[in-house]
């Protein structure tokens, strides 16, 4: 009996230690992580935002010295004081503000220069910002794309080449860019977004490989879309600002070229593009003959 039992017995023990393994693996990555962000000067665009504050907090608690940067000088003192009062004196530091705001590209050379002011170097620009727009593209003024344009685009450009020279006289940096899976695959009815999300992430593409040679790690987290919502829903509610928070904080240990934080479905329409991208447009095709017909019904 002993000896019939004993198979029956190992499977289930396995997975057991397997999901332990796992489980220990999964934490040891995530302290050495938090370790990696310890006394590094962290800049945070768009603070302010859900996945923007998720990251401010994790990084604060890791013990980096952040520079967090938002549209609103009142907001960002706000979440400066809910960090410090939340946090150990004795671990972490008070993080510097910058009022940064991509939508107006005119004044981010001024800003470039405070925070460059903040500790005199750099290590680590998390490109945390999103203008989103649906509509016809017919439909759009030359504005609105613009307007995006410079949010999606110029905007974080700007500052990756404001603050290179600093990281390349120093010979070290990392450059993470948080974009959409939209910068991979177009959606109908997005095209201005779309159209942005391309561009920013083919010029993080290209500053990849120019700027290694010096050093700098660029990395790009591209997701479904963020969702700070709690509420049950019957769509899918995307990725959730902890979840990004965590895998950022992963990249920036692993100092990772590429993630990709999206369901299968959305995965599978990226590489369908590439490989089979007729298939891939008659589906966004019927999508959007269908979306077109549900609107007008």
């Amino acid at each position: 009996m002993e000896t019939a039992w004993t198979p029956v017995l190992l499977v289930p023990c396995l997975v057991v230690l397997t999901a332990g393994l796992v489980y220990l693996h999964g934490v040891m990555v995530a302290l050495l992580a938090r370790s990696s962000v310890r006394n590094q000067v962290v800049v945070i665009t768009d603070a302010l935002s859900g996945l923007g504050r998720e990251c401010a907090a994790v990084l604060h608690r890791g013990g980096a010295r952040l520079v967090l940067c938002g549209n609103s000088c009142k907001h960002l003192e706000e979440l400066g004081e809910d960090l410090t009062r939340t946090s150990d004196p004795t671990v972490t530091f008070p993080p510097k503000l910058v009022v940064l705001d991509f939508g107006d590209v005119d004044s981010l050379s001024a800003a470039v220069l405070e925070i460059l002011d903040c500790y005199g170097c750099l290590d680590v620009v998390i490109f945390n910002s999103s203008l989103k727009v649906k509509g016809h593209a017919e439909t759009l003024s030359l504005q609105l794309d613009q307007l995006l344009m410079d949010n999606n685009y110029f905007g974080p450009v700007t500052l990756a080449k404001g603050v290179l020279p600093s990281m390349m006289s120093r010979r070290r940096g990392h450059l993470v860019l948080v974009t959409s899976i939209q910068g991979k695959l177009a959606v109908p009815f997005r095209s201005a977004y779309a159209a942005s999300k391309h561009a920013v992430q083919a010029f993080f593409d290209c500053l990849r490989a120019e700027v290694e040679e010096f050093g700098i790690s660029v990395s790009t987290v591209s997701h479904t879309f963020i969702s700070c919502s709690s509420l049950p829903s019957r769509k899918p509610r995307g990725v959730s600002p902890g979840r990004a928070a965590a895998e950022i904080l992963k990249t920036l240990s692993s100092k990772k070229r590429e993630v990709l934080l999206a369901p299968p479905l959305p995965k599978m329409a990226v590489y369908a593009r590439s490989f089979c991208p007729n298939v891939l447009f008659s589906v966004t095709a019927a999508g959007a003959r269908t979306s077109a017909a549900s609107e007008n019904m």
